[in-house]
């Protein structure tokens, strides 16, 4: 039993849906975003909600059933998420932590000098937006919840946050467990 799907997701005024077959588009004042659904589920709207249910032409076994539910939880998620992107966008916040480490943006790219011979510099995809209001700080702003983690976490990766120093790039609400060094 699917409990986040058994809820309706009601559709704010400001935000355009559209079901087709299989494909569902979310336009909202900040941009549009597409999913494309399998045929195991289908998508209900009435009176500004959406309900997302088995489609029950397409099971033909017992064990279907607990796979469905599983994909209307997923799909209601992935809509919400949709339409709160389109509404009001996803940030991820990074502190970059570590003497001589900064973050600089230069036009597109974002420039990262985190202790290696070179400075690292990362595009930016179109759709989304880095912001660096202090040398230590970034931001990354966009519609699209998975871009905006997966751009987070490459920026992220590139230096992770030392559990002996603590030096690295993490997100701002990450908690680092410090080790203690090796006693002399």
């Amino acid at each position: 039993m699917s409990r986040i799907a058994d809820k309706p997701t009601i559709i704010p005024e400001t935000v355009e849906l559209n079901v087709e077959k299989n494909l569902v588009t979310v336009k909202g004042k900040k941009g549009e975003l597409k999913l494309q659904m399998k045929n195991d589920v289908k998508v209900e709207i009435k009176d500004n909600e959406l309900m997302v249910l088995r489609n029950e032409e397409v099971i033909r076994r017992k064990s279907d059933l607990k796979k469905n539910t599983a994909l209307r939880g997923t799909y209601t998620a992935l809509i919400r998420n949709m339409i709160t992107g389109v509404t009001e966008g996803f940030k991820k916040e990074l502190e970059v932590i570590g003497v001589g480490y900064r973050a600089a943006l230069q036009g597109n790219k974002l420039v990262l000098n985190l202790g290696y011979s070179n400075p690292i510099e990362v595009e930016t995809p179109n759709g989304m937006q880095i912001e660096v209001p202090t040398p230590n700080k970034v931001i990354v702003h966009g519609i699209d919840k998975y871009e905006v983690g997966e751009l987070a976490c490459k920026i992220r990766n590139y230096r992770r946050p030392n559990p002996y120093s603590g030096k690295g790039v993490k997100y701002i609400d990450e908690v680092i467990i410090r080790k203690e060094g090796k006693k002399v």
